[in-house]
């Protein structure tokens, strides 16, 4: 009886299987930068809820970077990725086969391991601040076909991230320390330009922009390197009873965060292997 049962369930089985037709084709272009942008759902609310300090919190910036990291160790062909704020880009290498460029697995894996890391790593950075909801993202994924594309990509995100923080830099000093509302202050910044925001800055609160930490300015890089990591291993030589402890070099690749330009040609000319055809 159980072997007629089997046949019947896999002749029922075939009968289903047509409905995989409905599955659309998302291969995404061959030998195109495929950047996938991760964003925080309504991270105004998270950020308020969790009380993060403002203009920037140190522990929000520093999460998201683990989380950056992990999804690049984790996955696989991620070349360089770039974040500020409340969001993160990814690019994978051009020649990637990997999930046969689908771009739902893209998007699927990195928007899951991202944020299930951040859910994970939360309380090694917000030590005192419980974790009262599980946060969001979204992600998108967009193709650039060539280096210049992809450096602009890059470039455009970091000019906003300048922007951005520049605004909120002032922002934030004239509801804090000069006791404006936020609609105050919103009204005193209105259609000001880049100079305007440095000189109040300087003259109403003695900062000098320049001076403020590059992670906030500039973002953050994450790149890989090698890295000598010097280790004591415990070896037994054949004709002795002890165990001798000898230090071996050996070199590993690890995901480094940089906060530099990425708008000049210095970083590129610097790390020529990021956009390297064949790496």
């Amino acid at each position: 009886g159980s072997v007629r049962g089997r046949a019947g369930l896999a002749m029922a089985k075939s009968k289903f299987e047509y409905v995989r037709d409905f599955e659309a084709d998302d291969t995404v272009l061959p030998n195109c930068w495929i950047v996938v942008r991760l964003d925080g759902r309504n991270f105004h609310r998270f950020s308020e809820q969790h009380e993060f300090k403002k203009p920037n919190d140190d522990r929000a910036l520093q999460l998201m970077t683990k989380c950056a990291q992990t999804v690049m160790q984790e996955l696989e062909d991620i070349a360089i990725a770039y974040g500020q704020s409340d969001e993160y880009s990814f690019v994978f290498k051009k020649k990637s086969r990997w999930f046969k460029r689908r771009a739902s697995k893209f998007m699927t894996h990195v928007v899951s391991q991202f944020s299930s890391s951040y859910v994970f790593y939360w309380k090694d950075y917000f030590k005192d601040q419980q974790l009262l909801y599980p946060p969001g993202f979204d992600g998108r994924i967009v193709l650039y076909p060539s280096n210049q594309n992809l450096k602009d990509y890059l470039s455009w995100r970091q000019a906003d991230c300048h922007i951005n923080n520049l605004y909120n830099t002032v922002f934030w000093m004239l509801v804090q320390r000069s006791g404006l509302t936020p609609v105050q202050a919103q009204e005193r910044l209105r259609g000001t330009l880049a100079g305007d925001k440095n000189e109040i800055l300087f003259s109403e609160f003695n900062i000098n922009y320049n001076n403020e930490p590059l992670m906030y300015r500039k973002g953050t890089v994450l790149i890989w390197q090698k890295i000598s990591e010097v280790i004591t291993k415990k070896i037994k030589l054949p004709k002795e009873e002890e165990e001798k402890e000898v230090e071996v070099t050996r070199t590993k690749t690890k995901v480094v965060p940089l906060h530099c330009d990425i708008i000049g040609d210095q970083f590129w000319e610097e790390y020529p292997e990021i956009l390297a055809e064949d790496s």
